[in-house]
């Protein structure tokens, strides 16, 4: 009764809580809410504008644009909270925006969380969750989640090998029997590849861009590998030399330049992983590959890129950007099965 209770009333939620987005997806519908992990305040204060409107993408639409009374910021850096009350503020908006108000029943929620935080970081998610109006919470590492939602054979005695680049971090995990035999994250992902634009062009133009800018130039024109026909485009910002705006002209070589460094450092990351497991894992490796997951495998020839360095078959997952939250799902919709790789916060409090 109470299982048919919570299906129609008060649904289970499954929560990617990203550096830059996040998803929300509900059993049996999937993914029902995308949105940047912005939220906008009134200066000097707490108060979320314009009473909870302001929150994901209309709170990203003001960065970088807001009068001297508003302040946009992101809750999250590299996949941690490090604003409690503003990330607190955030999740209780896109709760209710997906579940709606309920008959007093708090919902059973999973969230998907960088392998590399520390237990009070962990402890900071379950309080911002409780605080928000989730009643039993669950922490899934997002590698796993991202394995299990790419569909890969993760209980079978194989090696499945999974690259989750997201905003603030990237996972890499190697999976065999329904666990984790090795693993790394390091907190070099989307939003370092935009930094390093933002100092790229910076250094070669004096050209002075936001973060913003940088991350369109990126999908845009970014690249990994180089490109059949290589792409250009116009980039606005401050000429630091003359202090007035001005335009340059970008190409995919200079992006794919800057880019250099944060996918080297993805690169030694899976070599790292690949180093931790045992020879008949690696053996497995060289048939079965990696597949990439997250925002950042939609960066064009990446896969390309990683093959070439790395040696071994790279695919891209369907539908990159939601494998965490329908791995998230999956563990929900089988809850007996996957709940000891979950995480409730008892053992370690």
């Amino acid at each position: 009764m109470l299982a048919w209770i919570r299906k129609h009333v008060c649904s289970d939620l499954a929560i990617d809580l990203g550096t830059t987005s996040t998803q929300i997806g509900l059993p049996g519908e999937g993914s029902r809410l995308d949105e940047p992990s912005v939220v906008a305040v009134a200066r000097g204060g707490h108060r979320v504008v314009g009473r909870g409107a302001a929150v994901g993408r209309l709170a990203w639409q003001m960065l970088g644009r807001t009068p001297e009374g508003i302040h946009a910021i992101r809750p999250l850096k590299h996949g941690v909270i490090c604003d409690f009350e503003m990330c607190e503020a955030m999740l209780r908006y896109f709760m209710r925006k997906v579940s709606g108000r309920t008959i007093g029943l708090r919902p059973r929620v999973i969230i998907a969380v960088p392998g590399c935080i520390t237990p009070v970081e962990k402890r900071a998610v379950f309080n911002s969750a409780e605080r928000a109006g989730a009643g039993q919470v669950w922490l899934l590492d997002e590698s796993r989640a991202a394995a299990i939602g790419a569909g890969l054979p993760v209980s079978e005695p194989l090696a499945s090998m999974i690259c989750d680049i997201g905003g603030g971090t990237t996972e890499v995990a190697v999976m065999s029997l329904a666990e984790i035999v090795a693993s790394v994250s390091i907190r070099t992902a989307g939003d370092a590849m935009d930094e390093t634009i933002v100092r790229y062009l910076r250094k070669r133009y004096s050209l002075r861009i936001g973060e913003q800018t940088a991350e369109q130039l990126k999908l845009s024109i970014g690249s990994a590998a180089p490109l059949d026909h290589e792409l250009t485009s116009e980039a606005s910002g401050l000429d630091t030399a003359s202090g007035i705006p001005r335009k340059a002209l970008i190409t995919s070589e200079e992006i794919r330049e800057a880019l250099y460094e944060p996918l080297e450092e993805i690169v030694d990351c899976i070599r790292r992983t690949i180093e931790r497991c045992q020879p008949e894992l690696i053996a497995d490796l060289a048939d079965t590959g990696i597949v990439l997951a997250g925002g950042g495998a939609l960066l064009r020839g990446i896969d390309r890129y990683l093959n070439q360095h790395l040696g071994i078959p790279v695919r891209i997952a369907d539908a990159p950007r939601t494998a965490v939250t329908r791995g998230a799902l999956i563990c929900l919709d089988h809850l007996q099965r996957w709940r000891t790789g979950l995480d409730d916060g008892q053992a370690r409090y």
